[in-house]
């Protein structure tokens, strides 16, 4: 099992990028959330199995067709196996 918090940049906001997240995410069936920053970017933290969880890590270089991925900061943390599904998080 394997944990991934991942903070992405670019045109990340006002697209539907964390909509589209939440339903890959799903789709893999990983658990975790997902909100957007004030600073415009999105960051996220999957847990799941380390495949699908790796799956999500290449969607996240490029997101959804909207989307403009310029970067992310990634980082591997202890998986916990705290959350139970994924959700969207509200307010910056």
């Amino acid at each position: 099992m394997k944990r991934l918090h991942i903070v992405i940049s670019g045109r990340v906001q006002g697209i539907a990028f964390r909509a589209s997240t939440r339903k890959a995410a799903i789709a893999l069936n990983l658990t975790g959330w997902v909100k957007n920053l004030q600073d415009n970017r999105v960051e996220a933290v999957f847990e799941g199995e380390n495949d699908h969880v790796e799956s999500m890590r290449r969607w996240c270089e490029h997101g959804p067709p909207l989307a403009r991925v310029t970067g992310f900061d990634l980082h591997e943390e202890d998986y916990t196996g705290e959350f139970m599904n994924f959700t969207i998080l509200y307010g910056k």
